[in-house]
């Protein structure tokens, strides 16, 4: 299996000639975060995985671009609220609404799609929006995917069910958010800190962490930990866990011997 970071929290994964992402975007994050900070999947994907339908992890478009013919869309329930509740997940509701190959699938189901085995696993969202994790196995090998979800209580089950993973790709930026849409604003963390990612990938048996979700500042709205990276980086070695740092367009080489190796 090849893992290969397409930047924020994309990835895309490779086994058997076949590829899937998961939270790929491009258009208006693109414009938000510094140039060459993402970067498109090799070639046509044969699925498209979601977490949730925020702006920074589900983009229709971008998906449309790079799905091969056939493929699919697989994403979390839809909110069931007022127009003012689906603020933050219309526009990708409506995306997606254009498109025909795409399912909705609930904790813990599981789909076959070529050489891969993709099971949606419990995530709670920052802001109370549907969302779930992704667990990917294929070519004997399997990782999980945590988009950008709050530390919980779901990670025993995970790991009981689908652990140990051979990586755990988990957010890290502990971003404080400060939007009129959600008052009063909360001074928490609405995504895992790099502390929390670890002790999550502690938990999940993940034989190695890497960091994704992080590199994004908006003054006064946005406010990620400061040094997310390296402080993942030093607790890491403090627990004795081993963290991996992929730079965008990087790509780790899983194989069953635990070696890793990174291109």
């Amino acid at each position: 299996m090849r893992v290969r970071r397409l930047g924020w929290a994309g990835l895309e994964v490779t086994a058997a000639g076949e590829s899937l992402v998961i939270d790929f975007v491009g258009g208006r994050m693109e414009s938000m975060l510094p140039a060459g900070s993402l970067v498109r999947p090799d070639g046509p994907v044969s699925a498209a995985l979601v977490t949730h339908l925020h702006f920074d992890h589900a983009d229709p478009d971008a998906v449309q671009s790079v799905l091969a013919p056939g493929g699919v869309v697989l994403r979390p329930r839809p909110l069931d609220g007022s127009e003012a509740e689906n603020y933050w997940t219309a526009a990708a509701e409506k995306g997606f609404a254009t498109m025909s190959d795409v399912e909705v699938v609930a904790d813990w189901e599981n789909r076959a799609i070529g050489p891969f085995s993709v099971t949606a696993v419990p995530a709670v969202d920052g802001f109370g929006d549907p969302q779930v994790s992704w667990v990917v196995e294929a070519d004997g090998q399997r990782i999980f995917h945590g988009g950008d979800t709050l530390f919980h209580g779901f990670w025993w089950l995970i790991a009981g069910r689908h652990g140990p993973f051979d990586a755990a790709f988990l957010p890290v930026n502990g971003a404080v958010v400060d939007m009129p849409q959600w008052r009063p604003a909360s001074p928490l963390p609405a995504d895992l800190t790099p502390e929390q990612a670890v002790v999550a990938g502690m938990i999940l048996r993940a034989r190695r962490v890497v960091p994704v979700h992080y590199g994004l500042d908006v003054a006064g709205h946005y406010v990620e930990v400061d040094a997310a990276v390296e402080e993942f980086v030093r607790v890491a070695g403090e627990r004795g866990v081993e963290a991996l740092v992929l730079g965008v367009g990087e790509e780790v080489h899983l194989s069953p011997d635990l070696a890793a190796r990174v291109d």
